[in-house]
């Protein structure tokens, strides 16, 4: 599977290049299947946040970048659809434009869904992560960013990327001291990054895009 992992989308021209040499087309020849799913969890959940994600009229510029069409997958549905039948509408996708929200809440549900065990299977398939979506492909999200917990108790992602993402560092009221603290508690390598920066993926060769700020931990 090939990995753009973003904190506010496709927000400049470098993002957009490193999205186009991914798909190996145009956006506008691409195929893709947003999921919303992580826009319900965690306190500040609601229904408006998925609804702007699955519209296109959120800030953070996925769904309305000029696909030639887009689904929506919805990871709570998929145990009561027969699995070939999902299966096949992944596999047929060029991209998954997955939603930001809670991390840990997204990461549960590509677990129960299944589309957990098929992402490492996707190899020509892009993942494009914002915000959480980008987190849940991590070994761990770090404590700061717990707000719904699963059943096990801890902040374990999927572990497909071998490195931690945090998001929205220079937004913060603490700015690199935040992200500090958070990764002298993640025990791996980590990356904080801005609006303007994502971090590509291709069979585990990591490449930061970025005409903003970012900083990696423990590298």
């Amino acid at each position: 599977m090939k990995l753009l992992l973003t904190d506010s989308g496709v927000r400049n021209e470098s993002i957009r290049a490193a999205l186009v040499e991914l798909l190996g087309k145009p956006v506008e020849e691409a195929t893709a299947l947003c999921v919303p799913t992580g826009g319900y969890g965690g306190p500040y959940g609601d229904p408006e946040g998925p609804w702007r994600f699955v519209s296109g009229r959120a800030e953070a510029p996925m769904v309305g970048l000029g696909w030639k069409s887009v689904g929506v997958l919805e990871l709570t549905a998929l145990p009561g659809i027969e699995g070939e039948r999902w299966v096949s509408w992944v596999r047929a996708a060029d991209a998954l434009l997955v939603n930001g929200g809670d991390a840990l809440y997204l990461a549960h549900w590509m677990r129960e869904s299944g589309l957990a065990e098929l992402l490492p299977s996707l190899d020509d398939t892009v993942y494009l992560g914002l915000s959480a979506g980008s987190m849940a492909v991590t070994p761990r999200v770090g404590e700061e960013f717990v707000d719904w917990r699963p059943s096990s108790g801890g902040d374990e992602g999927l572990g497909i990327v071998g490195f931690s993402v945090f998001p929205h560092w220079t937004e913060g009221p603490e700015g690199e001291a935040g992200a500090e603290r958070w990764a002298a508690g993640i025990g791996g390598p980590a990356y904080a990054i801005d609006a303007e920066t994502a971090i590509k993926v291709v069979d585990g060769v990591v490449e930061v895009v970025s005409e903003g700020r970012w900083r990696l931990f423990g590298g």
